[in-house]
């Protein structure tokens, strides 16, 4: 089951990160994506703590696409250094998951 992920970034503008879902969906990097926020950042950056408010966009592909799809994201981002994690999805409905599975080919 662990050929499901889960990939997530931060971005700090809604409609940015709505256009990155639609067009990760639309590309088939990803069979589906929500954007949630707004949550506040802190981070440290150049010495210093930094605050942020931003949107996280969570994007669910198989392992085989998530390299692809990491790649595609950091060269769209507007961020210096983006955060864009993947995890694996070691459970879920059988039926989600082989859906995410055939949308990504």
């Amino acid at each position: 089951m662990d050929d499901v992920v889960q990939v997530v970034t931060t971005i700090d503008s809604e409609d940015t990160a709505k256009g990155l879902v639609r067009d990760a969906v639309a590309r088939r990097l990803a069979a589906c994506g929500q954007v949630d926020g707004p949550v506040t950042s802190a981070y440290w950056w150049d010495g210093t703590v930094e605050t942020a408010t931003e949107w996280r966009a969570t994007f669910r592909t198989t392992a085989d696409r998530a390299g692809e799809l990491q790649t595609w994201l950091i060269e769209r981002h507007p961020y210096e250094v983006p955060e864009v994690l993947v995890s694996p999805v070691t459970d879920g409905n059988p039926g989600y998951l082989a859906w995410v599975r055939s949308e990504v080919g």
